[in-house]
């Protein structure tokens, strides 16, 4: 199976069972490793997110190979590698170039037309290469790297538009602002998402899978953790996790997960940096993260319905 040659048909047979995939960021060796264990392990399909941050940071090369080395390792794990957040095409262009099958066009943040227009290239560019698009309509509040929007400026995927969006792009799937926000702080109430906004755009978009962003559900155990051991989140919330179970069921196919990854990791190293203030070996911090980075996947892939479905 390893890296999928037709990723789309994965997106539609977690659309048509009523599940999603998880699309888990990527930014080293250990979280990378984490993530793939966990998939074996449950049987699971997975999307393997790069960030314009991370490439920069460890490098396209690195990343790629280090997945990869993994697919290797877990043959038996249906990959797909994405580009999250793609600014422009020339992002696109060279994350497709590196040996992506997958790269998300982020132009929601344009008018309508413009969006539609940037949508287009990168979907007629990529679509002649094999590789399919995830794009955006509507926008999410909250901080993830490059991507910053006010709450003021947030505003819901209109279903209004989603068909003439889709149909007039080409796009794969579709990035739904639901509610959702990227970061750890991503409510101050319930931290539920518009279901039935869910539901409209599945639909009026019956063949599109539907893709939910800042989907971390920002644990409160490793929030708690994390401030024991000299951190400082408080007000840290996130996504309601039976809330991202029945946006799996209702047509949601893929939902990305990179805050709860940071957070688990940070809490974890400082335990071990407080708890035994003479180690300097990275093995003895950077192995505990991982290990529990895998149980926190393992534990999401539950929340999404994805085990035992290869």
């Amino acid at each position: 199976m390893a890296i999928v040659k037709n990723p789309l048909e994965l997106l539609n047979h977690a659309k048509d069972n009523g599940y999603a995939i998880g699309a888990f960021n990527v930014n080293n060796m250990e979280i990378s490793q984490a993530i793939m264990a966990a998939h074996a392990a449950k049987k699971a399909p997975v999307v393997l997110q790069l960030s314009s941050g991370a490439r920069k940071y460890a490098n396209t090369i690195m990343l790629v190979d280090i997945i990869k080395s993994l697919v290797k390792q877990y043959p038996e794990v249906p990959v797909i590698i994405h580009q999250d957040h793609g600014a422009d095409l020339e992002t696109c262009i060279s994350a497709i170039d590196a040996g992506f099958n997958s790269v998300m066009i982020d132009a929601s943040h344009y008018d309508f037309e413009e969006n539609i227009r940037i949508t287009k290239e990168v979907v007629d560019y990529a679509h002649a290469r094999g590789v399919i698009v995830e794009a955006e309509l509507g926008q999410l509040g909250g901080i993830e790297e490059h991507v910053s929007v006010d709450e003021k400026d947030a505003h819901l995927t209109n279903p209004d538009e989603a068909e003439e969006f889709v149909k007039r792009t080409g796009c794969d799937s579709l990035a739904c602002a639901i509610g959702t926000s990227h970061g750890a702080y991503k409510f101050s109430s319930d931290g539920k998402v518009d279901i039935e906004l869910v539901k409209t755009l599945t639909k009026i978009l019956p063949n599109t899978p539907l893709v939910m962003h800042g989907s971390s559900s920002v644990p409160q155990e490793y929030v708690k953790m994390c401030n024991e051991y000299g951190g400082d989140l408080g007000g840290a919330r996130g996504v309601l996790e039976e809330t991202i179970a029945d946006a799996a069921q209702y047509g949601i196919s893929k939902v990305n997960i990179d805050t709860d990854l940071r957070l688990v990791m940070t809490a974890v190293i400082r335990k071990v940096f407080i708890e035994s203030p003479k180690e300097f070996d990275p093995r003895k911090y950077m192995g505990p993260a991982r290990a529990e980075i895998q149980k926190m996947v393992e534990h999401k892939i539950d929340v999404l319905g994805s085990a035992n479905r290869i």
